[in-house]
C-alpha cells in the first residue's frame, strides 16, 4: 500500500504528518510526502526517515518576508500554490493507493485533482473545524472579504463563504484542471472537503457539532511521542531554578512583533518567575543580559512544556493540544485565523486564559499570568490532559488503510 500525503502551510498543517507517517509505515505502508520546501519541514520528517519533495514557495519566506494575505494577493497567491499542485503532485502520486490532502484549502483542492486524473482515493483533513460549515457557528471571513453585518444567519453566512472562496480560488483551479483534462468544479469548498472531511483534532479540546450537512470524521490529533532530548544549555538553564514561563508564537512571531515579547518577559518577571523565549519565525532575542531569561530555537516541546509553569502562545493547534497534553496551563495570544477560537476553548475548558487581542501590554499579560499561574488552573490543566487522546495517528492510520483496500 502506498499513500502521499500532502501539505501546504506552517508547522501546524506538516507537524501532524509525521505522526500520521510513522503510524502508517507502522501498519506496512509506504509513505510519500509533499510539503513546503523548508528545511526544518524536510529535516524534521527525515528524523522519522520519510522523505519529502517541496512543492509550493518557502512557507517561512511567505510568512516572514511577504506582504500578509490582502484581497489584492490572494488569489495570485493561490493561483501560484495551485499550479504548483499540479507541477509537482502528478510524478510523486504516480503508484499511489491514497492520496491525504490537508493545508490551504487551495493546495487540498489542486492535490484532490491530481488524485481525480489518476483516479487514485482521496481524503481531505482539517487540522481545525472553523472552515467545516455547520450551523452552529460562523465561517471565518477571508482578508479583504468581511461578511456583510447585516447578515447575521450562520446558513446564509456560510454561503457568503462558499462565494469569497469561488471568487478567490476557483478561476485558477479550474484554469490547472483544463490543463490535464479536468472539468470545471462549481464549488470550490464543496470540491476540496466533499461529503466526508476528517477532523484531526482532539474531541475534548475541539468537540465537533454533530450536523446533517457534513458527515465527519474525527479521529483524534495527529501526534507522535517525542523523544529527541532537549539541548544541554536549555537542560541547564531548567536546572537552575525554579520552573520557568515559556513565551512562544511560533510562525506569528513576526506577527506578534519584539515588543510583544518583551512585554511578556516583563510580566512574567513581575511574577517572580524566569522566562524561556521561543525565537519563532521571527528569531525573538533576549531583552537584556539577566540570566533569569533564555532564548530557544527549534526545540522538543513535548519534552520542554511539562518542565515550564505556563506557556505563552499564539494558539496555533498542535502548540494547544501539546500544552494540553502536557498538563501545563496556558496563555494564548491570538493572532488571527483559528487561533482566537482555540483561545476561546482553552479559557472554557479552565485550562489556562484567553488574552483579549493580539497585542498584549504589560498590565493584560501581567493579568492573565495570573490567573494561569493560579494553583487551581494548573489543577484543571492536569485534570484535562488525562482526558486528551494519544491514539489519533494511529486511528487515523488504520481508517486510511481500511479505505484504501
Amino acid at each position: 500500500m502506498r499513500v502521499l500525503l500532502s501539505t501546504y502551510g506552517s508547522r501546524g498543517d506538516v507537524e501532524p504528518l509525521v505522526g500520521l507517517a510513522v503510524r502508517l509505515r507502522e501498519l506496512g505502508a509506504e509513505v510519500r510526502v509533499c510539503a513546503p520546501p523548508d528545511e526544518v519541514f524536510a529535516e524534521r520528517l527525515a528524523g522519522v526517515g520519510v522523505s519529502v519533495v517541496g512543492v509550493g514557495p518557502s512557507a517561512r519566506a511567505l510568512m516572514t518576508g511577504a506582504p500578509p494575505p490582502s484581497k489584492t494577493n490572494l488569489p495570485q497567491r493561490a493561483a501560484d500554490l495551485i499550479a504548483s499542485q499540479f507541477a509537482v503532485i502528478p510524478a510523486v502520486a504516480e503508484g499511489c493507493d491514497v492520496l491525504v490532502a490537508t493545508g490551504a484549502m487551495p493546495a487540498i483542492a489542486g492535490a484532490r485533482s491530481v488524485a481525480e486524473k489518476l483516479g487514485i482515493g482521496h481524503v481531505s483533513v482539517i487540522f481545525q473545524q472553523l472552515t467545516l460549515p455547520s450551523p452552529q457557528r460562523p465561517p471565518l471571513a477571508y482578508p479583504g472579504r468581511p461578511f456583510p453585518p447585516e447578515v447575521t444567519d450562520n446558513r446564509a453566512l456560510w454561503d457568503l463563504d462558499a462565494l469569497s472562496i469561488n471568487a478567490l480560488f476557483r478561476e485558477a483551479l479550474n484554469t490547472n484542471r483544463a490543463t490535464i483534462g479536468l472539468p470545471p468544479v462549481d464549488s470550490v469548498r464543496h470540491y476540496a472537503f466533499g461529503d466526508r472531511p476528517w477532523l484531526a483534532t482532539d474531541p475534548v479540546l475541539d468537540p465537533w457539532p454533530e450536523t446533517p450537512d457534513l458527515d465527519v470524521v474525527q479521529t483524534g490529533a495527529w501526534v507522535l511521542p517525542d523523544e529527541r532530548p532537549l539541548p544541554s544549555d536549555v537542560e541547564a538553564f531548567l536546572d537552575a531554578g525554579t520552573p520557568p514561563v515559556y513565551v512562544g508564537f511560533g510562525s506569528m512571531a513576526v506577527r506578534a512583533g519584539e515588543e510583544a515579547a518583551r512585554v511578556a518577559v516583563e510580566a512574567v518577571r513581575s511574577q517572580s518567575r524566569r522566562v524561556l523565549v521561543g525565537r519563532g519565525w521571527a528569531e525573538l532575542g533576549l531583552v537584556d543580559d539577566r540570566d533569569d531569561c533564555f532564548a530557544v530555537g527549534e526545540v522538543n516541546h513535548q519534552s520542554l512544556f511539562p518542565r515550564v509553569a505556563a506557556v505563552v502562545h499564539h494558539g496555533g493547534a498542535g502548540t494547544t493540544t501539546t500544552a494540553a497534553r502536557a498538563g501545563t496551563p496556558q496563555v494564548v495570544v491570538p493572532q488571527l485565523a483559528d487561533q482566537p477560537y482555540w483561545a476561546a476553548r482553552v479559557a472554557e475548558l479552565g485550562i489556562g486564559v484567553a488574552h483579549d487581542g493580539p497585542v498584549p501590554t504589560y498590565e493584560s499579560l501581567t493579568a492573565a499570568l495570573k490567573t494561569a499561574l493560579d494553583p487551581e488552573t494548573a489543577a484543571r490543566a492536569k485534570a484535562v490532559a488525562g482526558t486528551v487522546r494519544t491514539d489519533g495517528a494511529m486511528v487515523a492510520a488504520r481508517l486510511l488503510l481500511d479505505a484504501a483496500r
